[in-house]
């Protein structure tokens, strides 16, 4: 495996998984203790500071209950053109699919790093066309409840706006970030109307989109998130933006 990118894999060794929280409890209690005087240290201090750090334990104790939503996202200027999990002009003369799961931590960095550099550059400028895709739930049950929920802002037309909330507040593989009650949550952040979006993941109305992803990653030959389909040639990991450039910089002149 790479440094930037998270390979398909089964299930989870939830055996090993209780093995290592049992060896380690004892001391999630001591650092849980010492945490809670540094968020209430930096809340102190400086409120923004104890803001994070207040996230960082939450991300610890695995709780569901959010005290605070994270709306943080890169610097972008996402074109008005969005459409459910798609946007720019379906007349693109490049077209890119990525493949991705919001509890991969390199799907994360690319968003962060990379994903607003191809918009301004490629997007905004009408010379891609974009669209997401999920992986269904390779890390974790919670990898398709996230997709389904922002299939679910797709039908309110703020896909991307909660696209970039679950990124924003993702600490870490199956560790509660994307419970119900915070999906729910992350939902009133970008103005969701709350029985439509609840009605939507009550009824797992996008259950079957999400397998249609996983088939759609296989028969595409994904093995790893994230991956992108740039014109149908494949790119692997959260490559830098160069990298990304030079492919869609080829695909625009043919090749």
């Amino acid at each position: 495996m790479t440094n930037n990118q998270t390979q398909l894999k089964p299930e989870p060794n939830y055996s090993i998984i209780k093995w290592t929280a049992l060896t380690i409890g004892g001391c999630l209690v001591v650092i849980a203790c010492l945490a809670l005087v540094v968020v209430l240290t930096g809340r102190f201090l400086d409120p923004q500071i104890g803001g994070v750090i207040s996230q960082i334990v939450l991300g610890l104790n695995g709780t569901s209950d959010v005290t605070q939503v994270n709306t943080a996202t890169p610097a972008s200027t996402s074109p008005p053109e969005s459409k459910f999990n798609t946007m720019g002009d379906p007349n693109a003369p490049v077209k890119i699919i990525e493949y991705a799961d919001f509890q991969c931590p390199f799907c994360q960095r690319y968003w962060q790093e990379t994903e607003s550099q191809i918009i301004n550059a490629y997007v905004a400028t009408g010379k891609v066309y974009y669209e997401y895709r999920s992986v269904g739930a390779f890390i974790g049950p919670d990898s398709a409840s996230a997709a389904e929920a922002a299939y679910c802002a797709g039908d309110q037309g703020k896909f991307w706006k909660y696209h970039d909330v679950l990124y924003s507040n993702w600490t870490g593989e199956n560790v509660g970030d994307f419970a119900p009650d915070k999906l729910r949550q992350y939902a009133s952040t970008v103005g969701l109307e709350p029985k439509t979006f609840n009605d939507c993941l009550n009824q797992d109305k996008y259950a079957r989109q999400i397998q249609q992803d996983v088939a759609n990653a296989k028969a595409d030959g994904i093995q790893s998130t994230p991956s992108f389909l740039i014109n149908n040639k494949l790119v692997e990991g959260a490559q830098p933006f160069n990298v990304f450039q030079k492919a869609i910089e080829a695909a625009l002149k043919g090749n």
